[in-house]
């Protein structure tokens, strides 16, 4: 139930409709301190219209104010502040939540339209680095999120299979690779001919000549180079969802650069045929001067293509086989400018989804202070560390739990869960040094201090003999239950914030607010008393247990029953 409706319907009556009720709607505010009420009301936005003072308004909305949903309602300056009926309200928010269960929360303002999101899109050849991790957990948090606000997201790994880096990798490995060190160890030995490639250059700079010429034997369809590059390629997939399985991420489709090359002589045509495509300096672009922008450089002067020419490829095929409402590219924040320029040649172009395209920006992720670069070897494998987050996690459980059984599934769920909650509690935009001693902390602002807290609710309710859900009355009047009422009646709003401004934290900082109002009130209640209120506070446990559960999903993250 909205009881910001109510309100603003309850004001927008006294007020005889002399303001609207949606615009009285946008104005209420929740206060800062409980003493001043659950929701206000600032009076003095309708001073013009009344013609009277905000105090003398407060006052006239509070002496003929009508609502049984409220405990009280007091003027306070020009502020009308409004006090819900705590055991109506927590009785109604306990009942829809165990009446509905994980699917409290869910809208259908995306009525069933498809949004197509561009994430991961590692590297073909490379390993998954802590570089990685951001694109991924965010864009597939993202894709949980659209899908409860109804959308349907198709994921696609975007993969970086296509480059002139093919052409150093196939040169570095006739050089120095062996077959037999590859099919052991594929990715790690790749990457070490790679970086060694990067160093002899320096020294033999006739190697990038090489490299070239082996590119250009790739595009043309050379044998052998077409087999090492197929080679590359399955055994850097088989290396990538080892890891996503870790994760807990799919993907609908694995579309690399590759998937486009063919496709890219129909965005020239294209281009050409609506009179967009222009010479300069011998390179193809298309003018963006009437955006501000400088022209998107679509073919260079020897005519080879670039990133953009594939983009455009990609958002076409994406615009006929899905027709999408959205376009989201998850990518990082230093590619703002570019994909302005991406937009406006989709938009000049016509294509149906370029004003849904949107570039979810992120920040850097650093490790000890250090920016990430496979190029000069300064890499942190992600398989690694959730490896290491996963055993960390284990040696806690035991020390606090040595009799749990499934230690190792539990320790997976918490160490994998605590790598993808320390991400996402950040704002995306925000820049993170990585720390995994901090992240797998049991208190603070941390996945498991979450998972605990389920974990918590969880073992109440094994305690409990009573059968909680079947009661008529689930009315708490107690403080420390009715800061936890507020948070878990707030959680549908959270659930279309978090949509509407693509941004798990918003989620994130939520169950963290959840999990602390539910350890308070655990800490101060004993909930397991025989009394009248038994069966409205196991209710009300089992309803914080729900939505913390269902917080941490939109997360990616796992909630252990036990820990």
């Amino acid at each position: 139930m909205d009881y910001k409706q109510i309100v603003a319907d309850a004001v927008s009556s006294v007020v005889d409709g002399k303001v609207s009720t949606n615009d009285i709607y946008a104005k209420i505010e929740k206060p800062k301190t409980s003493a001043n009420g659950d929701l206000s009301f600032p009076a003095f936005i309708l001073s013009k219209e009344l013609h009277k003072s905000p105090q003398v308004i407060a006052q006239e909305i509070v002496d003929n104010i009508n609502g049984e949903s409220f405990e009280k309602v007091v003027a306070a300056g020009p502020y009308v502040n409004f006090f819900l009926d705590k055991g109506k309200v927590s009785h109604q928010v306990i009942e829809t939540v165990l009446t509905e269960e994980e699917h409290f929360g869910d809208n259908h303002q995306g009525e069933d339209r498809v949004v197509t999101i561009d994430m991961s899109s590692p590297n073909i050849a490379k390993p998954m680095s802590m570089g990685h991790l951001r694109s991924t957990v965010i864009g597939n948090s993202i894709a949980k999120i659209l899908t409860k606000n109804g959308y349907k997201p198709i994921k696609d790994n975007h993969l970086g299979d296509w480059g002139t880096q093919f052409g150093k990798l196939i040169t570095a490995y006739l050089k120095w690779g062996s077959e037999e060190d590859v099919k052991r160890d594929p990715i790690h030995y790749l990457v070490q001919y790679y970086i060694r490639f990067h160093k002899e250059d320096e020294i033999h700079p006739e190697y990038d000549e090489e490299a070239r010429e082996w590119f250009k034997k790739l595009e043309d369809g050379d044998p052998e180079a077409v087999h090492l590059w197929k080679w590359f390629r399955e055994v850097s997939l088989e290396a990538f969802n080892q890891t996503y399985k870790k994760l807990g991420v799919e993907f609908d489709t694995y579309n690399g650069e590759s998937f486009y090359n063919e496709k890219l002589q129909d965005v020239v045509d294209i281009l050409k045929k609506d009179g967009l495509l222009e010479k300069s300096q011998g390179a193809s672009v298309v003018d963006l001067s009437d955006e501000n922008l400088n022209p998107a450089l679509i073919l260079k002067t020897d005519g080879a293509s670039l990133y953009v020419t594939r983009d455009i490829a990609t958002a076409i095929y994406r615009d006929e086989t899905y027709h999408p409402v959205m376009n989201l590219y998850v990518v990082g924040s230093e590619q703002t400018y570019y994909f302005k320029q991406l937009k406006a040649v989709l938009k000049k172009m016509g294509l149906d989804s370029a004003a849904g395209l949107h570039h979810i920006p992120f920040g850097l992720i650093t490790v000890n202070g250090k920016k990430l670069s496979t190029r000069h070897g300064n890499i942190v494998l992600l398989n690694e560390v959730l490896d290491e987050s996963v055993k960390m996690a284990k040696q806690q459980i035991v020390e606090k739990n040595p009799d749990l059984k499934d230690k190792d599934r539990v320790a997976e769920e918490v160490g994998v869960g605590a790598i993808v909650f320390g991400d996402l509690k950040n704002s995306r935009i925000d820049s993170i040094d990585f720390n995994l001693q901090e992240q797998l902390k049991f208190e603070g602002e941390t996945g498991p201090y979450v998972q605990y807290a389920h974990a918590r609710a969880q073992s109440i309710l094994r305690k409990a003999k009573s059968d909680y859900i079947n009661s008529d009355n689930y009315a708490l009047t107690n403080e420390d239950a009715w800061e936890v009422i507020k948070l878990i009646q707030a959680f549908p709003e959270i659930v279309k914030r978090a949509n509407a401004e693509f941004e798990p934290s918003v989620v994130a900082k939520y169950s963290l607010k959840l999990a602390k109002a539910f350890n308070k009130y655990y800490a101060h209640t004993k909930i397991l008393v025989e009394d009248d209120e038994l069966n409205a506070r196991l209710a009300l446990v089992k309803s914080v247990s729900i939505i913390l559960k269902e917080s941490l999903r939109l997360l990616g993250v796992k909630a252990p029953n036990e820990m």
